[in-house]
């Protein structure tokens, strides 16, 4: 007889809320009319990604940790918290996604991908007044694969998760309506490369199911216990963590992030920035510490080390982009390392300050780069956004407050004081110094430093060279940004500075939060 396995409605109440949207938003795009259909999509994926945020917010307000689904979702406070900010920035992106819907040649998004790049078919499309809407459901199936990503308490819901919520990155980041060769370029790279990391985390599952013959994280952990050292294991391990730490970015599995940051259409740049980021160091996180908390030996050398290189690299190669959404491609594998540093910091139980301050910080850096690529789409040219670093010169004198706002996103991304940036990367390294790890910290300090001067390298041009073409009356121009835009404005850098100067409430929450269960 097959027992049906046990399942919380209540803790999957999130997930429900996103795939339902999802699945809708599929029926909306097959029979709703196409004249009506944007405004629609748009309200099925709000409704779904902050209907999600909603729930999880009202199960962390009295809620009892447990395993639901048959032990293959965990519902604690690390996957409420993680999910919470996931659906968060998710909902905020979706809001970068809808802007210029009123003006569709302006859009972000190609009409149609399937004509070919430069076809008169595609020159004509490109004046067309319509608008992509299979962004939306796309998008809303990415943001429901991060949340159960982070929750997921099995290597096989784990891969999934993974495959759910990478597949529709990979098609959108090829819409971009502009420069469309280098979009497609962008989401070829992506594919190829996330279907090698795909490839090395599923070897790995395969190696620690033969080691430990369960795919169950907390069965991987009593039988990593019982048989001491095991080589497959070892090795599973390795692959597994190759394989997130691609997700997350991280040098020396950072190649993709470049050119795909650079490709895809910049709200699709700000939601893989902010979003996939939380989900990939979130699953990091329930790997390391429900599966492997106890032996420690067999990943802390190896997160040590890719999390010197990751920061090094970012911070270094930062130094050279003449393009700013490379530069922020650079200062998203910096990052890496840094919230490498908090992983680092955990104590050997995987709780405590160091799991706390890392979910902080991701907190903050989702908040940030999703506010500084929401201001790089004001700023365009003939070719659409400019993103040449020397077409900034100037921008203070046409739009101060443009410039201000670019300003404060780039101060918190580079740790100066009063910013959420300082708070999350104080709370990072104090952890990592308490676990021992204070040469990992002092290496991060220096790399901060590095990369503080390409962020300041902006906010001179901005503010103390003379406009880009004035004495000819061209450069770039500043758009006034639609109701969508304004609104991520403003409660991301509202974010930025409430986290940084009364940081206390989100770090306590932070804090009760940072027991695992497994």
């Amino acid at each position: 007889m097959i027992e049906a396995p046990d399942l919380s409605l209540a803790a999957l109440a999130p997930l429900l809320f996103v795939f339902g949207a999802a699945c809708i938003g599929v029926l909306v795009e097959a029979f709703w009319p196409r004249e009506s259909r944007h405004p629609v999509q748009v309200t099925v994926a709000l409704v779904g990604t902050l209907g999600a945020l909603v729930t999880t917010l009202l199960l962390t307000v009295d809620f009892e940790r447990e395993i639901t689904a048959a032990g293959a979702l965990a519902v604690d406070g690390p996957a409420l918290f993680l999910q919470a900010t996931i659906a968060g920035l998710g909902a905020l992106s979706l809001l970068l996604f809808a802007e210029r819907a009123l003006d569709p040649a302006r859009s972000a998004f190609v009409v149609s991908a399937a004509v070919p790049a430069g076809s008169p078919r595609d020159r004509e499309l490109l004046t067309v007044q319509r608008v992509q809407t299979e962004v939306y459901p796309l998008a809303t199936f990415a943001i429901g694969g991060m949340m159960l990503f982070v929750a997921a308490n099995d290597l096989l819901i784990m891969f999934v998760a993974l495959e759910v919520l990478s597949l529709p990155l990979y098609l959108i980041s090829g819409l971009a309506r502009r420069r469309r060769l280098l979009s497609q370029e962008a989401a070829v790279k992506y594919f190829l490369l996330g279907a090698f990391a795909s490839a090395f985390f599923l070897y790995g599952l395969a190696l620690v199911y033969g080691a430990t013959g369960s795919v169950r994280l907390g069965d991987i952990r009593s039988a990593s216990l019982a048989g001491g050292t095991d080589v497959l294991l070892v090795l599973g391990l390795a692959l597994l963590v190759v394989g997130l730490l691609f997700k997350a970015s991280v040098a020396p599995f950072h190649t993709w992030t470049p050119d795909v940051y650079q490709g895809a259409p910049t709200p699709v740049t700000a939601f893989m920035a902010a979003c996939t980021k939380v989900a990939a160091f979130g699953a990091i996180l329930r790997l390391l510490y429900v599966a492997f908390g106890t032996a420690e030996w067999t990943w802390r050398p190896l997160v040590y080390a890719v999390a010197i290189v990751s920061m090094v690299v970012g911070a270094v190669l930062g130094l050279t982009q003449t393009d700013l959404k490379r530069m922020l491609a650079y200062s998203s594998i910096a990052h890496a390392g840094f919230l490498l540093t908090g992983v680092i910091g955990l104590g050997a139980a995987g709780d405590g300050s160091g799991l706390a301050a890392t979910m902080f910080y991701l907190l903050t850096y989702g908040l940030t780069t999703l506010g500084a690529f929401a201001v790089l789409t004001l700023v365009r040219d003939g070719d659409g956004e400019a993103t040449h670093l020397s077409q900034w010169a100037g921008l203070a004198s046409r739009s101060p407050l443009v410039a201000a706002v670019m300003t404060l996103f780039l101060l918190a991304l580079a740790g100066i004081p009063l910013t959420a940036g300082f708070t999350g990367k104080f709370a990072v390294f104090r952890a990592a110094i308490e676990e021992g790890a204070w040469p990992l910290a002092l290496v991060a300090l220096l790399a901060s430093a590095v990369a503080a001067f390409f962020y300041l390298r902006v906010i001179v041009l901005m503010y103390f060279s003379p406009p880009a073409g004035a004495e000819r009356g061209q450069g770039p121009t500043v758009g006034v940004p639609g109701m969508p835009t304004t609104i991520v404005l403003a409660i991301t850098a509202t974010a930025t500075l409430a986290l940084g100067i009364v940081p206390g409430s989100v770090l306590d929450l932070a804090e009760r939060a940072a027991i695992f269960v497994g």
